[in-house]
Formats: C-alpha cells, structure tokens, sequence
C-alpha cells in the first residue's frame, strides 16, 4: 500500500541536517555541478554516484561520516548479531582447509565487526588463518575497523594488514559483504526500441534532473542487448566496474574460493 503522501509526510520527518552537513551537501552538489558542465551538461548515473559516494574528501564513504550501527546511517548483517559470523566461519574455515594459503583477504570490511567474529570463532575451531588482510578505501571505516580489533580481538591487531587495493595473488577465502551492490552501476534505459544511458542534468533552479540520452557507448550497448532482450521500453543496471572487480579476483585465485554477499531481486523481478 502507501502513498506519496504517507512517503512525503516520513520524509518530512526525517531531522533536518546540522549547519556543517549543509555545508558538506552544497560542496558536493558544486563538484557534482562542475563535473555536469565539464561534461557538456549531462553526467552518466555511473559519474553521478562515484562522486557522491568515493570523491576524496566529499563523498559519502570518503568524508568522514558515522555511518554503521545505531547512531550511523543503516546497519548490515554482522552487526545484528554474532552468529552471522560463526555461520560464515564453518564455510570459510573448509575454503581454508582445502587451499595451501590460509589466507582471508576481505574487501570493504565496514565497521569491522565480520572480521572480528569471524576471527574469533575460527580461533573457537582451531583453524585460524595464515593472515587477514583488509581492503578499506574509506579513511574513517578503516580507523574503526582498527580500533574493533584493537579492543576485541588485540591478539590480532599486529596480525591484521590492510590494503589500498586487492592482492594480485590470494591463495584462500575472499569475502565481500555488501560490496559489489556499493560499486556505481551504468543505468541503461530502452525507449522506443533504442538504448538510452540514463545520467544527472542541471535544472533551471539549480537543481539536479534525470535524463535518458542516446546513443550510448558501444560495449554498453550490446550489453544490454545481450541480457535484456526484447522489444518494449525497459530500464535496469549494468556494473561493468564490479563484474571486472570479480574476473580480477578469480583470475588471482590461485586456491581456495570467492564468498559474496548481496541482496536484491530475482530475475522473475
């Protein structure tokens, strides 16, 4: 059910910004603006979302923002409960038995508490790995995942490496929980039988409007052809950036397996 006066009436209640996070939203809209003009007054959802999200210093994963748990923006899995870990434990711990490694290497490890229960509940089994290293893009979430070690586990804090970018080589278990949906997609549109790459223009205020333009590039194009055949107008995402994240990955997989989490709709959706 719902409406959009239910919806217009939840977001009318949501606390209004402090006066530094207003500051923060007009810096990223003028990068957001910039990049529109320099791009002859359209940018890619693709464009839009990187800025918005990694900009150093601006984006959302980038500027320092409290994010995970109850005084952040949302929540994931780990952070319910324990038991979300000593699951992933059983399956990581036969990926470590069956590889020479032993090694855990884990991409976007949020606020670091799957690493810690993780860690702990193989130490529980006696099976833990050679090392763990982390892959953190985000300054202040790295900083976190520090510190939960530090205080949860510190006889791991000197046994914890991190990483700006993944290991060319990985001999174990790679986890990544709630990354690749955070990885910014393309948003392709079918109209009238031609694909149309869906991005951000300036309105007359000032503000930011969706557009469709074609025609698109030609990889993207025969993409969408590809997964989303038929004739009638159709809109979806295609993540070139996080399907060549997971090619990487497996080709440096030497032994051992890729453990992903993510949620979202069945194909029959």
């Amino acid at each position: 059910g719902g409406s959009w006066e239910t919806a217009l009436a939840a977001y009318s209640a949501l606390p209004a910004p402090d006066d530094d996070a207003r500051v923060h939203s007009e810096r990223v809209h003028a990068a957001i603006a910039d990049a529109i003009t320099g791009r002859d007054g359209f940018l890619p959802l693709r464009d839009y979302i990187e800025i918005a999200l990694y900009a150093p210093g601006l984006g959302y994963y980038a500027a320092g923002a409290h994010k995970l748990g109850p005084a952040g923006d949302f929540t994931t899995a780990p952070e319910m409960t324990p038991l979300f870990g000593a699951a992933v434990a059983t399956q990581v711990r036969a990926i470590l038995e069956a590889s020479a490694g032993r090694e855990i290497v884990e991409l976007g490890a949020g606020s670091g508490r799957l690493a810690v229960d993780l860690l702990r509940e193989l130490d529980r089994l006696g099976a833990p790995p050679s090392r763990y290293a982390i892959v953190e893009t985000s300054p202040d979430l790295k900083a976190r995942q520090r510190d939960a070690i530090a205080r949860d586990l510190p006889e791991w804090s000197d046994r914890v490496a991190w990483l700006d970018a993944p290991p060319p080589i990985v001999d174990g278990a790679v986890l990544m929980n709630e990354v690749l949906d955070a990885i910014p997609p393309h948003v392709v549109a079918r109209i009238g039988g031609v694909w149309h790459e869906r991005g951000v223009t300036i309105g007359r205020d000032g503000g930011f409007l969706l557009a469709d333009r074609a025609p698109v590039d030609p990889r993207l194009s025969a993409t969408a052809g590809q997964r989303f055949p038929g004739a009638g107008d159709y809109a979806s995402e295609i993540n070139l950036a996080a399907e060549a994240l997971v090619e990487d990955l497996g080709g440096g997989l030497v032994g051992g397996a890729i453990v992903a989490f993510d949620y979202g709709f069945p194909r029959r959706e």
